[in-house]
């Protein structure tokens, strides 16, 4: 518990986690309006488009809402990477490993404690996704869906999905120690390289029962639905992934990277 609490201590006690949090309201929030408007008022201009992209009516409210995830989901895992780097970078480890020599456990409650920073990040980013594009759904002659209990399942798996990322950060931040490594890896893994790779394996049946494995997937899965996912972009047949596989696939990363960083640069000494 104490240690626990010292972790906590450490992440209110400075900028980051709240200036984060600022930004992914504002563009969550941002995102999740324009497709509510776009798609809602021009639906049916768009349906008779053929080249434009087709979401049917029953499935843009959880694709406005689901953009909590969808856009957001890099703010926690920064967040959960920082956490652990900055840490490196000012060696706080140092008096946090005199008063803690037990490594395992100072992980785990960085750990703990992020994940419930991760869930907070998914409370924000569901709030602007949903207190902006439902409104706007129904000025324009939508269904918001926020009588539908599937919605609200919808809405708890976000959070979760949010809470795994910074699990995920948590990992990454200690597998490269090196802050600005660290980032750069975050940024272009989940901006450039796993886009184009979930793109590329969407070309093939045999590469999409592949892509459905990546991270962004997965978490798209555990949520349950995403604007990358419903815009009918690709070739194949192939179904994505349970909500529990999902979830189970996100979870697996998490652990893979931070046993992987537990087993090498955490052992290390930081001084």
């Amino acid at each position: 518990m104490r240690a626990i609490a010292s972790e906590a201590r450490k992440l209110l006690s400075v900028r980051l986690w709240w200036i984060l949090l600022i930004i992914l309201v504002a563009y969550v929030g941002f995102t999740a309006a324009l497709l509510a408007g776009l798609f809602g008022a021009l639906g049916d201009q768009l349906a008779s488009s053929p080249g434009a992209p087709q979401l049917p009516v029953e499935t843009l409210p959880p694709i406005v809402y689901s953009t909590a995830t969808a856009v957001g989901y890099v703010f926690p895992l920064i967040l959960g990477a920082l956490a652990v780097t900055s840490e490196f970078r000012y060696q706080t480890l140092t008096p946090t490993f005199l008063a803690q020599p037990r490594r395992g456990v100072v992980l785990a409650a960085k750990g703990l404690v992020l994940a419930l920073a991760g869930a907070v990040f998914g409370i924000a980013g569901l709030a602007a996704s949903v207190g902006l594009g439902a409104p706007l759904l129904a000025l324009t002659g939508n269904a918001t869906g926020l009588d539908d209990p599937d919605t609200w399942l919808l809405l708890a798996r976000a959070v979760l999905a949010m809470a795994l990322w910074a699990l995920i950060g948590v990992g990454l931040g200690t597998l490269i120690p090196n802050q600005v490594g660290s980032i750069v890896v975050v940024l272009a893994f989940t901006q450039f390289v796993e886009p184009i790779l979930r793109f590329g394996a969407s070309i093939w049946d045999w590469t999409a029962e592949v892509g459905k494995f990546l991270p962004g997937a997965a978490s798209d899965a555990l949520v349950g639905s995403s604007i990358f996912t419903s815009s009918g972009t690709g070739t194949t047949a192939v179904q994505s992934l349970e909500w529990w596989q999902g979830g189970l696939v996100l979870l697996g990363y998490g652990a893979i990277v931070t046993v992987a960083g537990l087993a090498t640069t955490w052992r290390r000494d930081v001084t």
